[in-house]
């Protein structure tokens, strides 16, 4: 039975199957643009076994691997928010790390709960809340102007990911 809120990913340290693969509710990477220059973007993954940073091209095809066949329930989407304006407006009391009773289910981190600059407190479910339809059917340089000024960035497919990375000069 699949879980349509979940989504698989390869490389990861949290798994214990012999190509890394495990499944996750969501999970946050940062890509790494350098402005004016040629390199590559940088994938920095905090649960990443691939080497850190790793070139984008190189995580897609070993982390998120769109040339595997995975059931349609997976298809992975992949909101991007411009650094800044997340800084800005994300906030997490931690409500998700808690079980149903109010117990840790893990521990948490030791620094401070993160608030927004407008006072809001949670919004996560905001960010990691995806469906087909918030997904940019076609991704042009228009997509890129979207990314440096809306609060919840763009959501772009696994197909196009690469692609919207290439248009960000």
């Amino acid at each position: 039975m699949a879980d349509s809120s979940v989504i698989p990913l390869w490389h990861q340290k949290a798994s214990q199957r012999a190509e890394g693969v495990i499944l996750w509710d969501y999970h946050v990477i940062c890509v790494q643009k350098k402005r004016n220059e040629n390199s590559s973007s940088l994938v920095w993954d905090l649960d990443s076994s691939l080497p850190f940073p790793s070139p984008l091209g190189t995580y897609v095809a070993d982390s998120i691997r769109p040339s595997i066949q995975i059931f349609s329930e997976f298809k992975r989407f992949f909101r991007v928010v411009h650094a800044p304006i997340f800084l800005r407006h994300f906030a997490s009391d931690r409500r998700h790390m808690k079980d149903s009773a109010g117990n840790w289910i893990a521990e948490p981190p030791s620094h401070e709960a993160i608030v927004a600059e407008d006072g809001a407190v949670h919004n996560l479910n905001e960010y990691i809340t995806v469906s087909p339809d918030d997904v940019v059917k076609n991704v042009e340089a228009d997509t890129v102007n979207i990314l440096f000024s809306e609060k919840l960035g763009v959501v772009i497919g696994e197909d196009d990911l690469l692609g919207f990375f290439s248009l960000i000069s």
